[in-house]
């Protein structure tokens, strides 16, 4: 991924990257399914979705405000 790809979608509100996950699973959904009945002619589209789909998961979760951590009783 291209770094201005990058910025663009780090400057993209929560809902924005949301839609755009969604869109991007159900994309490599297809791809996938595709794929086992008839190769695809660019396999490497499939790992190129997987590692969006990734960053796109780990940039919502760095948004989410971290959770106090439960302390324990003895």
């Amino acid at each position: 991924m291209k770094a201005k790809q990058w910025q663009e979608i780090k400057n993209m509100a929560d809902a924005e990257i949301a839609a755009k996950l969604n869109e991007t699973k159900e994309k490599l959904f297809r791809l996938k399914f595709k794929h086992f009945s008839t190769p695809v002619k660019n396999s490497l589209e499939i790992r190129s979705l997987r590692r969006l789909v990734a960053r796109l998961n780990t940039l919502l979760k760095e948004r989410q405000p971290a959770k106090p951590a439960k302390s324990r009783k003895k």
